[in-house]
């Protein structure tokens, strides 16, 4: 008889025992479907900022800055990690103020730095406003002013670093960067705008794409003296002041001081802070599921959605125990979805499977649910006759073979019909095992009273069904065969 035992789908993925690098999202049929989850960006000695929207309560990762105001909410439409900040465009937003030794909190030489950001605009209109820092130096006797802002210009995003490289003087020392991308309503884009103190060149980045570039030197090339980096007086940071839509894993990366190498930050944004998902994927294992002994596995049924270069493998295994199971043991076997399963047999089965993205590292697979299709022993029959001859103090049994190759026989009696609960014979307690033969003797029951008997067959542990039920009254007059 075929069964099936789901996972994910209705039953949902309460009973896993494994899950590494894996999360829930939405599936198909409205269900929740495992996909992998997606990487949350590392504090290390070259962040300035980060703001991961992983804690409900509103923090920089890496404590250096103080967050005065938070006006948005929790998503979990995350970009990185599980959650992110939702804004609604309301002049609320979120204002930082850094602690002396950051970049929007110190005044004078900054260095290298990268400035990067998940977004996923719910609109994408004119004005409005990812990022905005004002503030003043003095040169000479004369104040200047300041200005880093990110606003959306059409369906770009346009970067404004006004007066803050020391000696640009072109275009009244305003320096633009111009998106080129488009960006689309309700897609997530990673930004990511660079700079090097060695080379004087930023660059501005859109899903790892260049968009714009220039360099801040002396002749606007990569020969001239590099014009430095230089912020004025600390005031406060604002991160969506004017904005719809949603932000994940806002980070700032500097120099330490020693290491002016925008190459540095540039590989480490690009080769981890970019990938929303581990290259190596993720993993997630059943429990042991539970069927009844000698059963054999069939095959794999999923619902799963494979984007191109994406993949679900999948893995199972079997035993008669799991006590003694360990990572390796027994042997994981790798299956295809719907294909014919062999030599899988046991008492419990454990499924696997393995979830890798594409080698961006920016699209997941998903799993909906997997059932487990398998083929169930089934319990012997029972014999087709059965006779009941009494004696002084006992009944003699004999019964025809079942037609299944068995293991056994167990006599079942009891003082009332369909009632088997005897206790009273030599032999033993309801049911007695009878050996394989066909013929069994009673004995130490009470002469004068009624006795009601069956039969059940029984292999490989299993026990099957009783047999059409005969009866006899000991007396002291019968005799046996």
């Amino acid at each position: 008889m075929e069964k099936t035992i789901e996972l994910g789908g209705k039953s949902g993925w309460s009973h896993l025992s494994v899950a590494n690098g894996i999360t829930t999202g939405p599936g198909r049929f409205g269900y929740e479907a495992i996909q992998l989850s997606s990487n949350s960006s590392p504090v290390s000695s070259y962040t300035d900022l980060l703001l991961s929207f992983e804690d409900d309560s509103s923090f920089d990762d890496a404590g250096r800055y103080h967050v005065d105001t938070a006006g948005y909410r929790a998503s979990s439409d995350a970009a990185m990690g599980k959650k992110a900040a939702l804004f609604n465009g309301k002049n609320t937003g979120i204002q930082l103020s850094g602690r002396h030794g950051t970049i929007f909190g110190t005044e004078g030489w900054s260095g290298s730095f990268v400035v990067e950001f998940w977004l996923c605009p719910s609109i994408v209109e004119n004005g409005e406003t990812l990022l905005s820092w004002r503030s003043s130096r003095t040169v000479g006797e004369y104040p200047l002013y300041q200005m880093f802002s990110a606003v959306f210009t059409g369906s770009h995003i346009e970067w404004n670093l006004t007066n803050v490289f020391s000696g640009y003087i072109a275009d009244g020392g305003e320096v633009k960067m111009e998106g080129l991308q488009t960006l689309i309503p309700g897609e997530w884009s990673h930004h990511a705008l660079v700079y090097s103190e060695e080379t004087g060149l930023l660059e501005y980045r859109v899903n790892g794409l260049l968009d714009d570039l220039q360099y801040l030197t002396t002749t606007g090339t990569e020969q001239g003296s590099v014009l430095p980096l230089y912020m004025g007086s600390p005031t406060v940071l604002e991160l969506c002041p004017q904005y719809t839509g949603k932000l994940d894993d806002f980070r700032v990366l500097r120099s330490d001081g020693t290491e002016r190498d925008a190459k540095l930050f540039s590989n480490l944004l690009l080769g981890s802070g970019f990938a929303r998902y581990d290259i190596d994927g993720g993993r997630f294992e059943s429990q042991p599921l539970a069927v009844e002994e000698g059963s054999s596995l069939l095959r794999l049924n999923a619902e799963v959605y494979e984007p191109e270069q994406t993949q679900v493998q999948f893995f199972v295994r079997s035993g008669d125990n799991f006590y003694e199971w360990t990572d390796s043991y027994p042997a994981w076997k790798p299956v295809s979805v719907g294909d014919d399963i062999s030599s899988v047999k046991g008492r419990f089965f454990q499924i696997a499977a393995q979830l890798y993205p594409d080698g961006a590292g920016n699209v997941t697979p998903t799993v909906t649910s997997v059932s487990v299709v398998y083929q169930e022993t089934q319990p012997p029959l029972p014999p087709f006759s059965v006779n009941a001859k009494a004696g002084d103090g006992s009944v003699s049994l004999s019964w025809s073979h079942s037609i299944d190759e068995v293991n056994g026989y167990y006599v079942y009696y009891g003082e009332r019909p369909g009632e088997y609960l005897g206790r009273v014979a030599i032999e033993g307690d309801s049911p007695i095992q009878a050996g394989k033969g066909n013929v069994f003797k009673v004995n130490g029951l009470k002469n004068g009273r009624i006795y009601y008997f069956a039969i059940a067959a029984e292999k490989n542990g299993r026990v099957g069904t009783l047999s059409s039920e005969v009866y006899a009254r000991p007396s002291i007059a019968q005799t046996g065969f």
